[in-house]
């Protein structure tokens, strides 16, 4: 039997953002299946929107199939560079692909309750996108500044809502969810931070440090020689980060600090933390162990979830009667 609901109201699945860390979701929420455990609202940031809304679609095998056949020769195929853009990747490849499987489908179409947070350019401002075409506002969330290209919606130009929202249990809470479960894919990446004073003990850099050594661009010549010196530069090399990796790690520390912030003042009913610290924010190729990850942290909460939940639904509330 299903346990979505409660005596006193409905259960929210809160997906937090991660890049590649994302497809831990979908093993959380194979797990929650399993047990007849399922939300009534889906609220999703960046991967989380991703997977969430895949979910609410009735398309996570879909998804799930895609994430198990990458390799890294095939996530690399979807990085369509864009130079001259306002972002790296242009993200047509992947919203092509997104909208083979999902078609034009609308955000109010969906059997689940669904929300994609966003961050408006300019503003700051936290923009839920609770209607219109259910793979636009996916694209607008995870859209990482620098990145992907930023998308615009309504005339608001959006891009990732991991800038203001990476886990996003208040957007569950606004809308009727009583009892929030948020999947935190940073938990164990990131440590809480220290101050390191001492810079004078540290080597110094040398004096001249090009940003590219001609002696290291691949030899060859036309499209394949590029493609070799545009990976170099992206993903970096083992002495190095990429740009990727200098661009995606800032953000994820950022991200880390604003989560701890708003889970603090707004902390969700049950936590699942996939142990996942050690695989790369642009390691999509390691779908496997991510899932079976998610499925484990999602596992280790079981029982306190069930009976939480059970606990709600058998609750009643009691009315004083009068006494005259």
């Amino acid at each position: 039997m299903a346990t979505n609901g409660t005596a006193h109201g409905k259960i929210g699945l809160a997906l937090g953002g991660g890049a590649a860390r994302g497809w831990a979701h979908i093993g959380v929420i194979r797990a929650l299946q399993s047990v007849g455990i399922v939300p009534d609202i889906i609220a999703g940031t960046s991967i989380g929107a991703v997977v969430g809304g895949c979910f609410a679609a009735g398309h996570l095998d879909h998804l799930e199939r895609f994430a198990r056949e990458l390799t890294v020769r095939r996530v690399f195929g979807y990085l369509d560079f864009n130079f001259a853009g306002t972002g790296l990747i242009s993200g047509q490849k992947l919203c092509q692909r997104l909208e083979h499987d999902l078609g034009d489908r609308s955000i109010e179409s969906l059997p689940i309750r669904f929300t994609s947070v966003a961050t408006e350019i300019g503003t700051g401002h936290e923009v839920w996108l609770s209607r219109g075409p259910l793979v636009t506002a996916m694209r607008a969330s995870y859209a990482l500044p620098g990145i992907f290209r930023p998308v615009k919606i309504d005339n608001r130009w959006l891009f990732d809502g991991a800038l203001v929202n990476p886990i996003p249990v208040t957007v569950c809470r606004a809308l009727g969810a009583r009892y929030v479960i948020a999947v935190n894919l940073n938990n164990d990446s990131c440590t809480r931070g220290t101050v390191m004073p001492h810079l004078d003990t540290f080597p110094h850099p040398p004096e001249a440090d090009a940003d590219l050594d001609l002696e290291e661009v691949p030899k060859g010549r036309g499209t394949a020689a590029m493609k070799r010196l545009l990976q170099r530069q992206f993903f970096g090399r083992d002495d190095s980060p990429g740009i990727s990796t200098v661009m995606v790690e800032a953000f994820n520390i950022v991200q880390d600090r604003i989560s701890r912030s708003r889970l603090a003042g707004d902390p969700p009913d049950a936590m699942i933390s996939p142990r996942i610290g050690g695989i790369g924010l642009f390691d999509f190729h390691r779908a496997d162990e991510l899932i079976k990850a998610g499925e484990a942290a999602a596992r280790r909460e079981i029982e306190y979830l069930r009976h939480e939940i059970e606990a709600r639904r058998n609750q009643r509330q009691l009315v004083p009667q009068p006494t005259w």
